[in-house]
């Protein structure tokens, strides 16, 4: 009797809590059923902004890869497609037509191929100001409605119906399905975007509409962002991480401080100082190569930097070895031309190494050569030359590089050269406005081919604000874009040639990528572009 008795109490109890279970709601059951997923992101500086057509850092660029979709994702190194179900392509590769997913926007309303049609066109409007503009040209048409010749309905993009987007182009582009990938061709929203055309829209939760996997919950000034899992992205089911926690800390010791303490699971920089130690002691600690150029940029607008002399001699008396060894101590190489290795042609021969060094010993730094160029300008030991500026973002490295570089050019040169620092949205306003002398500068390939280093210095581009401009470049990456097979990377060698005879810019050194990730998150992905995702990512459970 007294074990019916124990017994008829434990069903009693196991029904109580079936009954207290299933009365909670849904949103009260996954709660109790775990946490949220929260990834704690430290990004490293502000972005500028986070309207694809109008982002032109890797910062922003990040945000954005999580924010909105395209037709096509980078997945290490292979592209695959996002939004596009399938594609079609004429026998003479100058139409594309791309059916899409049906999918929807994060506020519930259906994304169609006319949202893409009005994002590309957009890029190209001139008023829109994209600094990307330059990668659309290679539609047929837009090259003429950027320049103000034609208007909109020229370009030869146009949605047939809500799932079917048709595209030609110009002439045959083997990097086309690459373009796809990058920010400026994502979707935005036709009415919100021309309710706020400064792009502010991009930044205010409560405004800001996106087709990703995430939406922006939170955007707090110079502090943080938070992003939040989309209910409404197309696969959603296969996002495990919740929340991403982004944190703005431009310092990168406080940075390492806070992820030693937890405070960050993932820093997007170490400081110089601390490489040696995180290497040999911490799992954590990444160095990866990438697609990368560091270099300084002129405005060769002033003088004396509009003597092609000068900029020379100013990037021969550059010891990049010492640069590289002595300063980042990250893994980098030094830089004897401006595409970095990694890119190859259509012999499959590293572009890089077919290059050649273009005159730059990276062991040794020939201060005859840039003593003599000096000279020529009519600067013999740097006597008469004026004092001049390098503009930097705040950072410590690029305030250990700029200090190098200054002491450099004082001891092999006899010149005096000032540095000032701004933070990164007002340096960005600076080198657009051509408010600057010599400026740092680096760049990330947006896909993996030669030309998404070079076309950044023609005419047309927005990102080159150095005032130089050359037609026969320009006609090169012209006939690059035209061209297969080898003669397509001829062309593109001539126009690389052109660029480091007449050095509007100094390639300093080839990036490795260095950052620290913690061991709980798995599935993350980076690429060799620079470009944070973590649509695929998860964390390890704990006891």
């Amino acid at each position: 009797m007294k074990r019916l008795h124990v017994l008829l109490i434990m069903v009693a109890i196991v029904i109580a809590v079936f009954v207290v279970v299933n009365s909670l709601s849904e949103d009260e059951k996954i709660e109790a059923k775990s946490e949220p997923k929260i990834i704690k992101w430290n990004l490293g500086s502000e972005p500028a902004t986070l309207d694809p057509q109008l982002t032109k850092d890797l910062y922003g660029g990040s945000v954005i890869n999580h924010l909105f979709e395209g037709l096509f994702r980078y997945r290490g190194h292979h592209i695959e497609p996002a939004i596009a179900e399938r594609y079609d392509m004429t026998a003479d590769g100058l139409t594309y037509t791309f059916y899409l997913k049906e999918t929807k926007w994060s506020d519930g309303q259906p994304l169609t191929a006319r949202d893409f049609e009005y994002s590309w066109k957009r890029a190209l409007d001139p008023t829109t100001g994209s600094e990307y503009a330059f990668q659309f040209h290679t539609i047929a048409g837009g090259e003429a409605y950027h320049s103000g010749k034609t208007d909109a309905s020229s370009v030869a993009v146009k949605a047939i119906d809500d799932l079917t987007l048709q595209v030609t182009l110009s002439s045959p582009t083997p990097y086309f399905l690459d373009l796809l990938t990058t920010f400026p061709f994502m979707p935005v929203r036709k009415e919100i975007v021309e309710q706020y055309p400064d792009g502010s829209w991009a930044i205010d939760p409560a405004i800001c509409v996106s087709n990703g996997p995430y939406i922006l919950t939170e955007f707090e000034l110079s502090s943080r962002l938070k992003l939040t899992k989309n209910a409404n992205y197309w696969n959603t089911d296969a996002i495990k991480i919740d929340m991403l926690e982004i944190g703005i800390v431009n310092d990168a010791n406080t940075a390492l401080t806070g992820f030693e303490a937890g405070d960050f699971d993932i820093i997007d920089s170490v400081p110089l100082a601390e490489i040696s130690r995180l290497k040999s002691e911490s799992p954590e600690f990444y160095a990866q190569p990438s697609l990368a150029t560091a270099y300084y940029l002129f405005n060769t607008t002033v003088k004396p930097l509009d003597n092609p002399d000068v900029r020379k001699a100013l990037s021969y008396a550059i010891d990049r070895k010492a640069l590289v060894e002595m300063v980042t101590k990250g893994g980098e190489i030094a830089a004897t031309g401006f595409i970095p290795p990694g890119l190859y042609d259509a012999d499959d021969v590293d572009f890089h190494i077919a290059s050649g060094t273009y005159g730059i010993n990276p062991d040794e730094v020939d201060i005859a050569l840039a003593k003599s160029l000096l000279a020529t300008a009519g600067f013999p030991d740097g006597v008469g030359f004026p004092k001049l500026e390098i503009l930097y973002n705040t950072s410590e490295t690029n305030a250990m590089i700029a200090a190098a570089i200054q002491e450099m050019w004082k001891v092999n040169l006899g010149i005096d050269i000032t540095l000032s620092n701004q933070e990164f949205a007002v340096f960005q306003e600076s080198k657009k406005t051509g408010n600057y002398q010599i400026s740092r500068g680096s760049w990330f390939a947006d896909y993996a081919d030669p030309m998404a280093m070079l076309e950044i210095w023609t005419s047309a581009s927005g990102i080159n604000t150095t005032g130089w401009s050359n037609s026969e470049y320009d006609q090169l990456i012209d006939s690059a874009k035209t061209s297969i097979g080898q003669r397509r990377f001829d062309a593109l060698h001539k126009a690389q040639d052109i660029l480091m005879n007449e050095m509007p810019i100094i390639p300093l050194f080839y990036y490795s990528d260095l950052f620290m990730i913690s061991e709980k998150i798995i599935g993350w992905e980076k690429t060799a572009m620079g470009v944070w995702y973590f649509g695929n990512a998860d964390l390890l459970e704990t006891e």
